[in-house]
């Protein structure tokens, strides 16, 4: 599903160009559940970035599901990040303002989904991670571990192949935490492919391959027996 080839990215600070990775190289198969781990600064969410078409490498090559990511226009990124990829971020990035079933429907605003279709298809994804009973209610009106599972529910609504969590129990308590790994693990079962970066260790072991980032490059690739 995913190759990084000799991955580099540097950024342009003043006068001072800043390496951020150098030389990345990994192979992401369908339906693996993998932790990518590092220190602040190490390039974790550098490679994030890039595996969601949220940023370009300086050099080297992405392959997405075959297709050369570096070859696509700013509108093809767009539409492989709406519709192949789902992101869950530490801090939910729910819209205040919106109610949980119409925070699921904006990837379907976005795509063109008809208004009825868009809440046929967001009721079912509340459900599958267990908020039936409060897709009306606002996110003020949530827990952290709800606001996450409506972030979740909304990556997912459409049935994107690869879904990318960037600290996703990172603003939660641990009994909260625990319930979205639980979540995430279940959605792999099912099928997803899952990439969470993460400095926990106990998120980590919960997958079962774990890279690790350090100065911008692979310090180790281990996968769980």
């Amino acid at each position: 599903m995913i190759e990084l080839n000799d991955i580099t990215k540097t950024y342009r600070m003043g006068e001072v160009d800043i390496t951020v990775l150098s030389g990345v190289s990994l192979r992401i198969q369908k339906g693996e559940l993998v932790a990518i781990m590092g220190p602040s600064g190490s390039g974790k969410s550098t490679v994030m970035n890039i595996l969601g078409c949220l940023d370009r490498p300086t050099s080297g090559s992405y392959r997405f599901e075959n297709q050369e990511v570096s070859a696509l226009t700013d509108d093809e990124l767009a539409s492989i990040r709406n519709v192949k990829i789902g992101f869950v971020f530490q801090t939910f990035n729910l819209l205040p303002r919106f109610t949980a079933l119409k925070n699921v429907e904006v990837p379907l605003i976005y795509s063109g989904v008809p208004a009825k279709l868009r809440r046929e298809r967001a009721m079912p994804m509340l459900q599958q991670v267990g908020l039936s009973e409060r897709m009306h209610h606002k996110p003020t009106e949530l827990s952290g571990g709800q606001q996450q599972r409506v972030a979740i529910a909304r990556a997912l609504v459409n049935h994107p192949p690869l879904l990318l969590a960037d600290e996703p129990t990172g603003n939660l308590d641990s009994r909260s935490g625990d319930e979205i790994l639980k979540l995430l693990v279940g959605l792999n079962r099912e099928g997803v492919t899952i990439v969470i970066v993460t400095h926990d260790q106990n998120v980590a072991e919960r997958c079962n391959r774990t890279i690790m980032v350090k100065d911008g490059q692979i310090l180790s690739d281990r996968v769980r027996a």
